[in-house]
């Protein structure tokens, strides 16, 4: 599953190439897994708005929109209603005249949403000229004004498309990122559970998944199995440290690409070279020979050094 580094990544490299379009109209799929909400919210968020950023909130990837209650009602008293021509959903797709790009009128404030995606296991957006082979597992395609598509892919279908109406999504758990240690240390304060399991808990500490984790507590010289409640103050700011500078060299690197992870522009991202335990089971330490070891923590794969972490 992409983590905080390789949705920054992602984001980023939307924001780059999309921000300031308009969503001309939307497609969706016939299959329900990917919609957390209803198909006609979401095309009535979506359809006509402009794409004001792109950005990450945790491991989502929110679209703010900006909506123009006058240039929709002109659009879709001018506008002509049509079923899309791809199979798929029946929600309708208002297909404007193509010299109208629901632009703001002067003086008329624009209204705000968010289209959010999670990508899941294997979920990925794709910008795409139109005449571009669709590929199978295909769940959503946005008709931008620019001539270009924006899709999304996703052969799983763990991924999950949904609206904030109302502009205030909210991930829930604190930015790792902007995370002070006056903030970091509650959320582990009397905490039973592995620290392992803390870093993953998205409402504590949203973005860090299991191979930051893994790689953030080899820095920081603690052991996953380590309860919360245990680790001092002083470790628990090596490990704020810790997290945040291998977020930082990871985003920089362009994310890991440890199974089908591809960025917005289709590339692979490199930190997976600088890992220095996760996916190491039985290699060296690279630090002091001894093997990497590999447990299972609440089900998820955990990997330590077990003389340089205690």
């Amino acid at each position: 599953m992409p983590e905080l580094p390789e949705v920054e990544t992602i984001a980023r490299g939307l924001a780059g190439r999309v921000s300031g379009d308009v969503i001309e109209s939307i497609w969706l799929g016939q299959k329900p897994e990917p919609l957390k909400s209803p198909a006609r919210e979401i095309a009535a968020a979506l359809e006509h708005s402009r794409i004001a950023t792109v950005r990450r909130v945790g491991k989502h990837i929110v679209f703010d929109l900006e909506q123009n209650r006058v240039a929709r009602a002109h659009l879709s008293a001018k506008g002509r209603y049509s079923k899309t021509s791809r199979a798929g959903s029946s929600v309708k797709s208002r297909q404007p005249s193509s010299a109208t790009h629901a632009q703001a009128d002067e003086g008329v404030r624009p209204t705000q949403a968010q289209w959010i995606v999670h990508l899941g296991m294997t979920g990925r957006l794709q910008v795409c000229e139109p005449q571009s082979e669709i590929l199978k597992h295909t769940h959503a395609i946005l008709k931008l004004a620019s001539g270009r598509e924006l899709r999304f892919v996703d052969p799983r279908r763990f991924g999950r498309l949904s609206v904030a109406r109302a502009g205030d999504f909210d991930a829930g758990g604190i930015e790792p990122l902007e995370a002070d240690l006056a903030r970091f240390l509650p959320l582990f304060r009397n905490r039973k559970t592995p620290i392992k399991s803390a870093l993953l808990n998205q409402k504590l500490l949203r973005g860090v998944g299991n191979i930051y984790a893994d790689e953030s507590l080899f820095r920081a010289g603690i052991r996953p199995r380590r309860r919360a409640s245990t680790i001092t103050r002083d470790q628990l700011a090596t490990l704020l440290a810790s997290v945040q500078e291998v977020l930082r060299e990871a985003i920089a690197l362009g994310g890991s690409s440890i199974s089908d992870y591809v960025d917005a522009d289709g590339e692979e991202g490199f930190f997976q070279l600088q890992h220095r335990v996760y996916g190491r089971e039985g290699e060296p330490c690279l630090v002091c020979k001894t093997p990497i070891k590999r447990i299972v923590i609440a089900g998820r794969s955990s990997h330590y050094c077990s003389s340089c972490q205690k």
